[in-house]
């Protein structure tokens, strides 16, 4: 059951991870047109300042999946529900404080961005972040029932759910924004939708998963135990948050709305690209924790780690690949006048980002050993060369300047640093992590040449085009990887996939 629940949810991953590419495609353009530049502007900066309060998660939802599969392997079910008061009760602290914060940022709007947004804009970036504010609030509140979910390995449920999410959140924004309720109409849209979302989990639990909570007993002193595995994992989310957001705060606050819609629409493409691989990832999460308990756990983590990293490189090889030959033209359409700045910035982002995409089953692997400090110090010393390099370059190039800076910083901490720790301290084999990623190097440039030839022989400057280059790109990509790159287990899996998608 559990096996056909991982498969599943690897297919369904891929599915949402195009899924939301194909309506990404569709829906920002029309979005950006009705709200316009300015608006998508105030927009981005709200999200990402709320976004900051996302860090009083604490890195509590890994830790939940840890000390579940410690108690499941015990079949100790009085101390899983003892374990789920214990979550729950946090959350809902977390929860009231996020929201109190949410409230004094809120109204602190025209003291943080005052000089650079106008009158009405501060009014909108107010009201957005108030219901924003609330919108985390009621995650927070329902984060132990979507990490009880996932540690079951209930995958089809989960997916499906966040692709009826990615689906239905269109096709109500539009008709809001074009009866013209704007950004705050979008923010309402986003928190009904989530809230619906977050009660499907809770429900699910109780009635599917027979989810069960004792107060009674419950040991909170365990809070220690748990604060302790997760503050390095807390850090270090709130170093992610600073090497992935504070480019748009710096921005807001130095070159106005307008430079920060251009970014953001760079940042929604690395989001989707970081997608890509992260949907897979996501999937093996509860498998690497009880590897931990295996046999030989050292040499099982170091093949799961190839394994996975391989199939991400295939995939991120192609869009990588795809964003540098027609993201130019792709931009133009889909963005229009005004985002040109928005292709440098993407690759500025995408191109250093891609070696953590494919290691980042390495995350799960570190907590699961509980060896995630070294990853906190390394990423704390690069999020302070990230704002060191990103405030001036900010100023004075906009944009680009800060995507510079986080790209410098990327390269150094993950490059390097990571890939060290990996094997001199993780007991991983990265040289034959590395060995099996530069084999399909060859297959990735012979088919980016035949891309060229492609952008030559057609000039994508429409959309039909840009599509017909992209389908003969993919052909070639498809071949040159399937000839040279790809290895028998791989190929038995695609073929797997295709014959049972036939069948059906």
């Amino acid at each position: 059951m559990k096996i056909n629940q991982v498969k599943a949810g690897v297919i369904l991953s891929y599915l949402q991870t195009a899924l939301n590419a194909v309506i990404s495609l569709v829906y920002t353009p029309i979005m950006l047109r009705l709200l316009g530049q300015s608006e998508y502007g105030v927009y981005t900066l709200a999200s990402s300042m709320i976004a900051y309060l996302g860090l009083l998660n604490f890195g509590l939802s890994s830790s939940y999946i840890r000390y579940y599969s410690k108690y499941k392997s015990r079949d100790d079910s009085r101390g899983l529900a003892q374990l789920n008061s214990i979550f729950l009760s946090v959350y809902t602290v977390i929860a009231l404080i996020a929201f109190a914060a949410g409230l004094g940022i809120s109204f602190n709007t025209e003291a943080l961005f005052g000089a650079t947004l106008t009158a009405e804009e501060l009014v909108t970036t107010k009201y957005l972040m108030l219901i924003l504010s609330f919108n985390l609030m009621m995650t927070f509140f329902s984060t132990v029932f979507t990490a009880y979910v996932g540690a079951n390995e209930r995958f089809v449920f989960q997916k499906v759910l966040s692709m009826g999410k990615t689906v239905v959140s269109p096709l109500v924004t539009i008709p809001v924004l074009l009866l013209g309720y704007r950004s705050i109409g979008m923010a309402v849209v986003t928190t009904v939708i989530s809230l619906a979302v977050d009660v499907s989990n809770i429900v699910y639990c109780f009635r599917k998963l027979n989810m069960k909570f004792s107060f009674r007993g419950a040991d909170f002193r365990i809070i220690l135990e748990i604060a302790s595995f997760s503050v390095f994992i807390a850090i270090n989310s709130i170093v992610d948050q600073i090497n992935w957001q504070v480019d748009k705060f710096i921005l807001g606050r130095y070159q106005g709305s307008t430079a920060t819609a251009v970014y953001g629409v760079a940042s929604q493409i690395n989001t989707l690209y970081m997608n890509v691989s992260t949907s897979v990832s996501s999937v093996f999460t509860p498998r690497v924790h009880r590897l931990l308990y295996a046999e030989d756990s050292s040499r099982q983590y170091s093949l799961l780690f190839t394994k996975i990293g391989r199939i991400q490189m295939l995939l991120l090889g192609l869009v990588g690949s795809g964003l540098i030959l027609f993201g130019r033209p792709f931009i133009q359409i889909w963005a229009g006048r005004g985002y040109e700045d928005a292709y440098a910035i993407m690759l500025l982002l995408v191109l250093p980002c891609t070696i953590p995409l494919i290691q980042n089953l390495g995350i799960e692997i570190q907590r699961a050993m509980n060896m995630h400090r070294f990853r906190t110090v390394a990423y704390g010393i690069m999020a302070g060369v990230n704002l060191c390099i990103s405030v001036p370059l900010g100023k004075l190039y906009g944009g680009i300047g800060c995507a510079a800076g986080t790209s410098i910083s990327l390269l150094a901490a993950n490059g390097f640093l990571m890939n060290w720790y990996y094997s001199a301290k993780m007991g991983l084999n990265i040289r034959y992590f590395w060995k099996e990623i530069l084999r399909m190097i060859p297959a990735i440039l012979l088919a980016s040449a035949v891309g060229v030839a492609i952008t030559w022989m057609f000039d994508p400057k429409n959309i039909f085009v840009l599509a017909l280059c992209g389908v003969l790109y993919s052909a070639a990509y498809a071949l040159f990887c399937w000839g040279l790159a790809m290895n028998r287990e791989e190929k038995q899996l695609v073929l797997s996939f295709i014959k049972k998608a036939a069948r059906r």
